[in-house]
């Protein structure tokens, strides 16, 4: 019985194997412009970040920003001009490296975890939702390893928050999330919880995302996003906030 010649297999170019993973932009690998004007990148810079035009036209502050009210929470500017537009464009038009760049500058600010945190994006109750929460911690899987886990879920519709003051942001979002499940032997074990949204303002939202998951045995930590919306925006007698 004749037998056919074994012919090592060809292994398929590095780029092809990294487009198929699926997690990785093919352009962070080939392209060196930036990821939001398309303008030459420095040589020193990653491809995936902003380049420093961009980092002082949105702004992009060096180190992102950070604080602790009404929770931990982490962002990579202020929801104001130039960047508000762009997260609006993103909204509407997702972009995985357009997301990726604010994600770089995002991480700047993240303090080196003992254990890598979980992720979890916040859900929208809409069926074509915000993608923003989903594409952040893909990017921050992508950038920093860490894993992410869909555990919450809607408990019922809230009200749209762009015109809604504070008070009223708090009630509305009171009792909206419902916790899928509790932590597997050893997976919450000293690993910080955070919650996942493209912009902060009231806190309502992170805040009743871990109200929901903590009596379960998460630890949530803070709040990532990209975007803390300015404290003194408002309009006559409510507030423009997003969040």
């Amino acid at each position: 019985m004749n037998q056919r010649p074994h012919r090592p297999r060809r292994c398929p170019p590095l780029s092809d194997l990294l487009s198929r993973l699926g997690r990785i932009p093919l352009s962070w690998i080939t392209d060196s412009r930036c990821p939001l004007c398309r303008g030459a990148l420095p040589p020193e810079r990653s491809p995936r970040t902003a380049c420093p035009d961009c980092r002082t036209r949105l702004p992009l502050p060096a180190g992102a920003l950070q604080g602790n009210e009404p929770l931990l929470w982490w962002a990579a500017g202020t929801y104001d001009g130039e960047l508000r537009r762009l997260l609006l464009n993103l909204r509407r038009r997702p972009q995985e490296t357009g997301v990726g760049a604010l994600v770089g500058v995002l991480a700047e600010a993240l303090p080196p975890w003992r254990r890598r945190p979980l992720l979890v994006p916040v859900p929208s109750w809409k069926r074509h939702g915000n993608p923003l929460p989903g594409l952040i911690c893909r990017q921050l899987g992508c950038q920093l390893g860490y894993r992410s886990a869909e555990l919450l879920e809607r408990s019922r519709p809230v009200l749209g928050q762009h015109h809604l003051n504070r008070a009223m942001r708090l009630a509305n979002q009171e009792g909206a999330f419902r916790c899928r499940r509790g932590p597997r032997p050893g997976e919450a074990l000293g690993r910080p919880i955070l919650i996942v949204d493209d912009i902060l303002t009231s806190g309502a939202t992170g805040r009743n995302a871990a109200l929901a998951m903590e009596p379960l045995g998460w630890q949530v930590v803070g709040l990532l996003c990209l975007a803390r919306t300015p404290l003194a925006r408002s309009l006559p007698g409510r507030s423009r906030s997003m969040r």
